[in-house]
């Protein structure tokens, strides 16, 4: 890897990290102060209502953002036809939402839901604003302006929605926090980005941009109702509660899994993206990336995994206790969802998106079939069959990454196993630390701390070559 290139991955990978996990740590907080207010249910009636807001999120970006980052020499013009298509897509699904919302109450059979759907999915409209401005920053690899703007978004939007939640508002808390959080995101973008739209609209732009990214949208649709058929299938079968219950798991695995996830493909995609036609450059900067996330989210999720008891217990009331037995089958699952996101980026990069969105079809509609195999079984089943899911995924992309530069999964499995293995037996040690002691906050400390020693000790007496890759990006100035 060039210098410049390098400094500039790693630059972006820090200030995509601070910004990721300055933003959701407060996040985090607030969430941990508001289950502390609030109950499962109230939880559970805003987790309805997810499927909705991410499907039209993958509707109105329709893959543009990446089509846009992946264009070498695009224009204003361009520019401009996104957001202008993005904006009326996000008016028309909010008109769609606010009239089926009647419906949606009924098929849940919580009248509640009427008000709270046309309150919460203004959400659409704010997200469809700010598209533009987030891929343009995203091709600049500045994600220091992006943690400025997410950053006090989640300080303020946190603050009404712990201060509604303490006068009693119930799940309204939950709807407000949120929509303060992305209408003040997208307003602080529109001040730091300084982009504006030109007066124009190009039906030829709008066909070569849409050609590259209705594949990526396609996919992210499918990819996007898959991951909420849980939350709709809970919310249907199951009770309110039960669905705040798996939402709160869900959140405690993801906010290591999709953040460093995020971060990873935010910076991976646009770097990948200037070497798409050197493969051997391409195949390994790829392998580097790919060890690193796998030594960094790994540890991270089995840890959690055999902390999820005392962890529950002591950041939330013992009401939320069923919520760590799911945490700790679902951070096996969320475990490779960095693995398959960065697989997935390669096909990005080498301009498949007609594979990708193939793929994502297979994939799927075996998934599909693990749910309604797992429904009858209960909740806890359900969540072991995202970990099958997740592994069947794996092989999936990985045998088609091999194809297009030769790191196929025996490849990426043999990158993978040292931190695997290492990780898997940190979480005998930390979970049996666990045990050792009676007091929750001790249960607590003693596994963290005996998780990151012995990972940490080990890491660095069998030489892995990750550690100082982190070190060296942690270090950094």
């Amino acid at each position: 890897m060039s210098e410049s290139l390098k400094h500039k991955t790693v630059k972006g990978v820090v200030w995509s990290s601070v910004e990721r996990f300055s933003v959701q740590g407060v996040q985090f907080l607030v969430m941990i102060v508001m289950a502390r207010l609030l109950t499962p249910k109230d939880y559970g009636l805003v987790g309805m209502l997810t499927i909705f807001i991410a499907v039209a999120q993958s509707l109105i970006d329709s893959g543009f953002s990446q089509a846009l980052i992946r264009k070498q020499h695009r224009t204003e013009t361009d520019n401009s036809t996104v957001f202008y298509f993005n904006v009326v897509v996000g008016l028309l699904l909010y008109a769609i939402f606010y009239i089926s919302a009647p419906w949606v109450a009924r098929f849940y059979d919580s009248p509640e839901l009427t008000a709270l759907m046309r309150v919460v999915c203004l959400s659409v409209v704010f997200n469809s604003l700010a598209v533009v401005q987030r891929a343009l920053l995203t091709v600049d690899i500045d994600f220091k302006t992006q943690a400025k703007a997410s950053l006090t978004a989640a300080i303020i939007s946190g603050i009404v929605g712990i201060g509604m939640a303490y006068a009693g508002f119930s799940y309204w808390s939950i709807a407000a926090q949120q929509l303060v959080n992305l209408g003040l995101n997208t307003l602080l973008l529109w001040i730091f980005a300084r982009w504006r739209p030109c007066r124009t609209y190009s039906w030829a732009s709008f066909r070569e941009l849409f050609a590259f990214g209705s594949k990526l949208m396609a996919s992210g649709l499918l990819d996007v109702v898959y991951r909420n058929m849980y939350l709709l299938v809970i919310g249907k079968v199951f009770t309110a509660s039960s669905l705040g219950h798996y939402t709160r798991a869900q959140q405690f695995a993801e906010f290591p899994s999709s953040n460093l996830t995020g971060i990873m493909q935010r910076v991976t995609y646009p770097v990948l993206c200037q070497i798409q036609d050197d493969d051997e450059r391409l195949a390994q900067i790829y392998r580097r990336f790919l060890r690193v996330s796998a030594f960094v989210i790994f540890p991270l999720l089995t840890g959690l995994s055999a902390v999820a008891q005392p962890f529950i217990l002591l950041l939330l009331k013992e009401q939320w206790l069923f919520a760590a037995t799911l945490l700790q089958i679902i951070c096996f699952s969320l475990m490779w969802y960095p693995i398959n996101a960065i697989n997935l980026n390669l096909l990005q990069v080498k301009g498949r998106s007609d594979l990708f969105l193939k793929l994502e079809i297979i994939k799927k509609l075996l998934a599909v079939a693990v749910l309604c195999i797992t429904v009858p079984m209960g909740l806890v089943a359900m969540c072991v069959g995202q970990i099958f899911s997740s592994i069947i995924a794996l092989i999936i992309n990985t045998h088609y990454t091999g194809k297009l530069i030769q790191v196929g999964f025996l490849h990426q499995m043999q990158d993978l196993l040292p931190t695997l293995l290492l990780s898997f037996t940190m979480w005998v040690v930390v979970y049996f630390t666990t045990t050792l002691c009676s007091d929750v906050l001790l249960q607590l400390v003693a596994g963290v701390l005996a998780g990151i020693i012995y990972y940490l000790s080990l890491a660095f007496f069998f030489r892995f070559p990750e550690l100082n890759e982190v070190l060296s990006i942690v270090c950094r100035k």
